[in-house]
């Protein structure tokens, strides 16, 4: 068997290992078939140990040889460092880790290991219709960052502790370029129309974070809407963002950053709750028209057509004004990054297109409740005009009546 003697450690790639030839087919200059490739600084000696031959090359500059070998040469390499350092002696079929073979492939593999990247849960909910903001900021003002901007329809709280309370605070208020990574903080960004966003918070937490605000809400809800997203940090990332299903990858996450990202979700959440509104509405008058189409008629009373029109414009005025759908962030405006971040999440949660499909089913509502109100209309100005012809009747009937009594009188 053929052994191998290593002095010290050599940068050393083996591309592949051939299994050894019978030992009569060796030829010592045969046409190499398996490139060997050593890099050294000193002198290597390279000795066929079962035979009495040997051969070796000295160099004095770093240079690369190449070896090839057909059969089961193994090269024993020393180089002019003291004898006296261990040795360390490795087998034909011994396995080889990557440390004793050189660091060549192994420092691409620490490369693809280090690339950091940190996932940040954020969830979404809506669960009432109003929420009092001012009362919530203050029974958490130690919680509240102020805002950098003139939007007075959400506040953000932080929940947690600091890794590096004294850089990393100060900067996460000023909402500057600092990442959040490196913390156990939890953030909260609570909209004055009912959504809530909360970042890096775990599941069996969320409870306790939404009874916080449930505190100062109106208008609850008897069904709460939920939606996840997920923001992964990677500082090695080459542009700034970088859309996924389901996920926005970014070079670091910050206050500006959460605002701009909960603010999409935050109307995204409204949203849908007010377009299964309209849904509803428009199943009810699909059902009526159904009922109209069998029997000829309809059986609504005003009082709940009424009900349906003031539904149907408090939610197309809820969206446009308290979820401001249309209302351009005043970081968007400021910082070219943001106006990415926000132009992205809008596309990709299709809020525009969600509008239009809204106001799409409101125009379909509202065209029926006008040529219902034109039955009950018509209902009325009938009703009215008999009402009318019954009176006219009665009176000519008391006038006949009269005149028939006046001239019964006059005949006796």
């Amino acid at each position: 068997m053929w052994r191998t003697k290593l002095c010290q450690p050599v940068r050393t790639i083996f591309t592949k290992t051939p299994s050894p030839p019978p030992r009569h087919h060796y030829h010592r200059y045969q046409r190499p078939l398996i490139p060997l490739s050593v890099s050294l600084a000193k002198t290597v000696t390279c000795i066929r140990t079962r035979d009495s031959h040997s051969y070796s090359s000295s160099i004095l500059n770093e240079q690369i040889f190449h070896f090839d070998f057909s059969s089961s040469l193994v090269a024993h390499c020393i180089t002019s460092a003291s004898s006296a350092e261990p040795q360390v002696v490795v087998d034909w079929n011994d396995a080889v880790s990557c440390s004793e073979v050189g660091d060549g492939a192994n420092g691409s593999l620490e490369e693809e290991e280090e690339d950091p990247r940190t996932n940040i849960p954020v969830k979404a909910y809506f669960f009432s219709t109003s929420v009092d903001l001012r009362g919530l900021v203050d029974q958490n003002r130690q919680n509240f960052i102020p805002p950098t901007s003139r939007m007075t329809n959400y506040v953000v709280l932080k929940f947690g502790t600091l890794s590096n309370p004294s850089g990393l605070l100060s900067s996460l208020s000023q909402g500057t370029g600092a990442s959040i990574s490196g913390s156990d903080c939890c953030f909260m960004v609570v909209f004055q129309y009912g959504s809530i966003v909360l970042f890096n918070v775990s599941e069996p937490e969320v409870d306790g974070y939404l009874k916080i605000v449930e505190r100062h809400a109106s208008g609850l809800l008897p069904e709460m809407r939920k939606d996840e997203y997920e923001v992964i940090e990677k500082p090695t990332l080459s542009t700034w963002m970088q859309g996924g299903l389901d996920h926005i990858m970014l070079q670091f996450l910050n206050i500006d950053g959460i605002r701009i990202i909960g603010s999409v979700l935050g109307q995204s959440i409204a949203l849908d709750y007010y377009v299964r509104q309209v849904d509803g509405m428009v199943a009810e008058f699909t059902d009526i028209n159904r009922g109209m189409e069998k029997t000829g008629t309809f059986t609504m009373e005003s009082k709940k057509l009424f009900q349906l029109v003031g539904k149907a414009n408090s939610n197309l005025a809820d969206v446009i004004l308290k979820l401001g759908l249309f209302e351009r962030s005043d970081i968007a405006w400021k910082d070219a990054k943001y106006a990415q971040i926000w132009e992205y999440l809008r596309d990709e949660f299709e809020l525009t297109q969600r509008f239009a499909s809204l106001d799409f089913k409101l125009k379909f509502v509202e065209h029926n409740i006008r040529f219902l109100q034109e039955i009950l209309q018509n209902r009325k100005s009938d009703f009215l005009e008999w009402l009318i012809i019954i009176l006219i009747s009665a009176e000519i009937l008391i006038s006949l009546y009269d005149l028939f009594q006046r001239t019964a009188s006059t005949l006796h």
